[in-house]
């Protein structure tokens, strides 16, 4: 057994029994002792003593919830992210002009809630840019798409095609479309789209996989669809999967998995089944989050819920007997209720799994207890409450005092576990962190000092906690992983600063030496 003995100035474990030591003694992958423990390993036949060249080791992360093949993708897709319209209107005309007719052009990230005018766009205006090419273009929230008449043609569709369940397809007065597709809507010209093999998409998260390891991650729960599974297998097989992933795949695969008895949990040590997400309701960005008053400005919009309240219960219900937890993911304050009603009583029939809500982006009155007195998991993305402000003010209004709530959450006895979203937001923990601990933007500082609501900011040490055992927590791992704990996976980082003796500015600044997976450290290439 190969024993090594790690030194340092400083470690934070995480560990409330033992939230400080200065060495830790790893072997077989795993943490056997801390402090003054881990230096009798140092006399044992062959070990190794390592003095570490940095301030500090903390836990490495976990996202838990990103999208990492959509975010491989997006590597070499169109970023459209932050444009204003003009400049939105120059991306397109450069891919256009280096793009084979007939080719699809395929970009993600605009947002007209930065546009002057506000405008969605169409594809009247996408077709003067380009009149040749199939254009499909994801907005920041991903709720809402827009394609150009190419790509209408190419996926089928025209004024006499209805809109699907739980979807919409924008249309003028006249009932002619005009190329926006709301939620599932978009799946419509997806399906008409080439889809990669699973060697391009292995190649993909290979990729994105580099990028969250060098920022610290070395765990994620990855929300993508059934492909993805095939392209980690592969990863696996080839040895290059590095990470270790927790899979969830969409509700339409719960009959395949009862047939074969698959259960949250099962797996390897790298690849784990963690479950079946499904969406409730929409976003901000798109304004289809279910509300339960109308939107700012729109008395006439509430919002969109995706599911039926007896749908939801089938799949929970079955789910739970099958052995398998539920992510389901709800922004408004109205699809938040019914989740948290359903995942009760899923909870109630199968207390082991768990059962978690994605995003959690506003509350009614009192939910935030009930989650937590049901044990679910907030599963949050803390960059979204400092990107999402201006939106969330102009929609929610008073509302937004209800939003983004974790200290509410944590107060009423919540895990929280923390996640990207990526690549709908950026996929950097260290964005996220700050963003966590101040609730300001990391840009400007916005909205000043202070924060956002800062009543609902939290310690640093308890936003890395979501950031580590919360997301462990969230995928019943809380006994292997996201702390420095005996017993628990060597999974660590060596930091360049003591971010515990730094304003929080220096987050954003912030990087990681090394990285070490399962009592490696970790080799880029």
């Amino acid at each position: 057994m190969r024993i090594a003995v790690l030194r340092g100035p400083r470690f934070y474990t995480g560990d409330p029994q033992q939230p400080w030591t200065d060495a830790l003694a790893v072997a077989e992958g795993r943490i056997v002792a801390a402090g003054q423990a881990a230096e009798t390993w140092a006399e044992a036949p062959g070990a190794s003593v390592e003095h570490l060249d940095g301030p500090l080791v903390i836990p490495a992360f976990t996202d838990a919830h990103i999208h990492l093949l959509w975010y491989g993708q997006s590597l070499d897709e169109l970023d459209l992210r932050g444009l204003d319209r003009a400049a939105f209107h120059a991306a397109l005309r450069k891919a256009v002009a280096r793009t084979e007719a007939g080719q699809w052009i395929v970009g993600r990230g605009w947002d007209q809630n930065r546009w002057a005018d506000g405008r969605f766009p169409t594809a009247a205006e996408l077709d003067i840019l380009a009149p040749r090419h199939p254009l499909f273009l994801v907005a920041k929230s991903a709720h809402v798409a827009v394609v150009n008449s190419v790509a209408l043609r190419r996926a089928g569709l025209s004024a006499q095609t209805p809109d699907p369940p739980h979807g919409r397809l924008g249309r003028h007065a006249d009932g002619t479309l005009n190329g926006l597709l709301f939620e599932s809507a978009i799946e419509r010209v997806q399906q008409a789209m080439p889809a990669p093999t699973v060697t391009e998409a292995a190649e993909a998260l290979a990729r994105a996989q580099a990028h969250l390891l060098q920022s610290g991650i070395t765990a994620i729960h990855d929300m993508d669809g059934g492909p993805a599974f095939a392209a980690f297998r592969l990863l696996e097989e080839e040895g290059r999967l590095h990470l270790h992933i927790v899979k969830y795949l969409p509700d339409v695969e719960l009959e395949t998995l009862r047939a074969v008895g698959l259960r949250s949990g099962f797996g390897s040590e790298r690849l784990r089944f963690g479950g079946l997400k499904r969406f409730a309701d929409g976003a901000l960005g798109s304004r289809t989050a279910a509300l339960f008053a109308p939107y700012e400005g729109e008395p006439d919009n509430v919002g969109l819920l995706t599911l039926e309240r007896e749908s939801l219960e089938r799949l929970a219900f079955d789910a739970a007997s099958s052995g398998v937890a539920l992510a389901v993911h709800a922004i408004g304050d109205r699809a938040n209720a019914l989740v948290i009603d359903v995942l009760t009583e899923a909870r109630r029939r199968a207390p082991r799994l768990r059962q978690r809500i994605e995003h959690v982006q506003l509350l009614a009155e009192g939910d935030a207890e009930r989650l937590a007195r049901a044990g679910l998991v907030a599963s949050m993305q803390p960059i979204h409450a400092v990107h999402d402000r201006p939106m969330a003010e102009r929609y929610w209004g008073a509302r937004t005092a209800r939003a983004y709530a974790w200290r509410t959450l944590r107060r009423a006895g919540a895990v929280l576990a923390f996640g990207s979203d990526a690549p709908v937001e950026p996929w950097s923990p260290w964005l996220g962190l700050y963003a966590a601990v101040t609730r300001r933007h990391e840009a400007d500082g916005a909205p000043g000092r202070e924060g956002w609501h800062p009543d609902q900011r939290l310690t640093l040490e308890e936003a890395i906690g979501a950031y580590t055992w919360g997301a462990a927590c969230a995928a019943g791992e809380e006994h292997e992983r996201g702390l420095l704990r005996v017993g628990y996976a060597a999974d660590l980082l060596l930091l360049d600063r003591d971010i515990f003796r730094l304003p929080p500015e220096a987050l954003l600044e912030t990087r990681v030496r090394r990285v070490m997976i399962g009592g490696r450290w970790y080799e880029p290439g």
